[in-house]
């Protein structure tokens, strides 16, 4: 029970029972988690390593091989799944139902299946759902205030100062690091005036959370950077945001921090605290649900 192989593989199963029970997902073999993660790896690499002109069709085109090649991705499987779908769901709508009117126009980034786009759809006005790739979407049928449009990785191809609220869940840690500022100013173009991006990612101190979590200490998938609390409120601000918030939310629990100069002192502190604890107690105190295992950061315009 020494062997490299054996730690590795009672790691993974451990990491996959909590999985199943946390995200109710469908669960994977070893070996095709580790088919997963050879993929995946090899082409984040091809991303990591590209230069700002390839990356205009990169995006889709290693997002469209990974689909083909993992076919059973959670992206694609759980969309087979519709109380998995509908857990999903619930949960996402929990949050942006608060933001919702009849008369919203709403943009979803790296909207995935579609699933929750099209349940927004049945409440706004107009939907718009900007991916890099269609893949997992190429069978559905939209309808009419629904529009799917394929984008670069960087551009938002929809009319500017005309979206309400803007989403993503997942998506930020996607990008190349030299292309996360340009989403984001592209966001704010988008977004009318007081209008709303809503972001949700992954904190870096509580990862990795791709699919390199089950064998590196650093993402090494198609997550190329995982950010911090404290590096995404700077993100925001160089955009164009006027002001951030910190969301905590879950079950019938709002809360919204304003991440003002001295909540980001304080914020800084901790996190600089964690950054250089070791890995193991970084991890197991960053996943707490009170500090900043899930991130969810609103900026307006």
């Amino acid at each position: 029970m020494n062997s490299e192989y054996e730690q590795t593989t009672n790691y993974i199963n451990r990491v996959l029972t909590k999985d199943v029970k946390k995200t109710k997902h469908i669960s994977r073999s070893i070996s095709e988690i580790e088919r997963h993660y050879q993929i995946e790896k090899e082409l984040a690499q091809r991303l990591k390593n590209s230069a700002f002109q390839e990356r205009q069709y990169l995006y889709t085109q290693l997002y469209n091989e990974l689909y083909q090649q993992v076919t059973d991705h959670p992206q694609i499987t759980r969309a087979t799944s519709p109380d998995v779908q509908k857990w999903i769901i619930d949960r996402r709508m929990s949050l942006l139902k608060r933001f919702l009117t009849p008369e919203t126009t709403y943009l979803e980034l790296g909207p995935g299946d579609c699933s929750l786009s099209l349940e927004v759809a049945k409440q706004a006005t107009q939907v718009y759902a900007v991916d890099v790739s269609k893949e997992i979407t190429k069978n559905l049928q939209f309808p009419h205030n629904f529009e799917f449009i394929i984008s670069d990785g960087r551009s938002v191809p929809v009319p500017e100062n005309s979206v309400d609220v803007a989403y993503s869940h997942q998506l930020m840690e996607h990008l190349h690091p030299e292309d996360a500022l340009d989403q984001l100013k592209n966001i704010y173009r988008a977004l009318a005036p007081d209008g709303i991006y809503i972001c949700i990612t992954p904190n870096r101190l509580s990862g990795p959370h791709d699919i390199s979590k089950y064998f590196d200490k650093v993402a090494t998938g198609f997550h190329l950077k995982e950010y911090t609390l404290t590096e995404l409120r700077s993100i925001f601000l160089q955009a164009g945001f006027r002001d951030v918030f910190w969301i905590k939310n879950k079950n019938k629990m709002f809360l919204k921090l304003h991440l003002n100069e001295s909540m980001n002192m304080l914020l800084k502190t901790v996190e600089t605290i964690l950054e250089v604890s070791p890995y193991s107690l970084r991890k197991l105190v960053a996943n707490t649900p009170l500090l900043f295992r899930g991130m969810t950061v609103i900026g307006i315009k």
